[in-house]
């Protein structure tokens, strides 16, 4: 899933540890683009939950109190505009400013999962915060209404990537190795908001000399019997019934039933251990 929800939902996101990830950066996006964002388009709480003990609010203002949180709020965005251009003149780095301009944000996350259960239960609980109900039930309600495709087990999920994009990419030269570095590369512009429409096959090579390995999680082929075979091998001092494993049910890092294509590169999860 591609989803935007408010900047300051994003740590109890990453909590979600079945989750893989990646966002957009407070690092990556100029602050010019991120000052745009929050004076033209800014996150203001959907609701004002009276303060009370606890995590949850039972109770949210009413008539003109909702109108003064409101005028409030977009005052605090105000100031943060005006310090964040202050330190914008004085050439202060994005990764510094673009700070001061979070809680007024949004923030785009390029998800892959195949365990949602958890995170529905959790998130759609009246216990959540309000914007997080909101955020997961407009999830929950885009899964139930995808149309899944069905991918054979020598094809990969390549996320965006569409079926017919691919194959003009394909007959325009492109291998299924190149293919899967284009989808790894546009997962990871998304830390710049620029994750549609490029193409750059070098862009997973780049990420893999730098340790950043996470946006190849998200393109994935089906488990094949062998493969589970040699996780479950792997994982066991005894081996009961390996030739009864059933590939669907096992794990591959957080995906069950997949191999991601983080998953196929030696040394992976340790960078100190990768070639220079």
């Amino acid at each position: 899933m591609q989803v935007t929800f408010p900047r300051l939902m994003l740590s109890e996101f990453n909590t979600h540890r079945v989750f893989s990830r990646n966002s957009s950066s407070s690092r990556a996006v100029p602050t010019s683009k991120r000052l745009k964002q929050v004076l033209e388009d800014p996150f203001v709480p959907s609701t004002w939950g009276k303060n009370q003990k606890g995590m949850h609010a039972e109770e949210e203002l009413t008539g003109r109190d909702i109108d003064c949180a409101a005028e409030a709020w977009l005052s605090a965005r105000d100031s943060a505009v005006k310090h964040a251009q202050d330190l914008l003149a004085l050439g202060i780095h994005k990764q510094t400013v673009n700070r001061l301009l979070e809680p007024f944000a949004w923030q785009t996350v390029i998800v892959t999962a195949t365990e949602w259960s958890n995170f529905y239960a959790l998130r759609l609980n009246r216990s959540a915060q309000p914007e997080f109900q909101k955020i997961a039930e407009m999830m929950r309600d885009a899964q139930r209404s995808s149309d899944p495709v069905h991918v054979d087990f020598d094809d990969w999920h390549l996320p965006f990537v569409e079926t017919s994009n691919a194959f003009d990419l394909f007959v325009g030269g492109m291998s299924i190795d190149d293919l899967r570095k284009v989808s790894a590369g546009r997962c990871a512009r998304v830390s710049y908001l620029t994750h549609d429409g490029h193409v750059d096959p070098t862009t997973d090579d780049k990420l893999q000399r730098s340790g950043h390995m996470s946006p190849l999680e998200h393109v994935a082929r089906p488990m094949t019997l062998e493969d589970a075979q040699n996780i479950v091998a792997n994982q066991m001092v005894t081996l009961p019934g390996i030739l009864d494993v059933d590939a669907a049910n096992v794990f591959c890092g957080n995906l069950r039933g997949w191999v991601s294509l983080r998953k196929t590169i030696l040394n992976e999860d340790d960078f100190s251990k990768r070639e220079s």
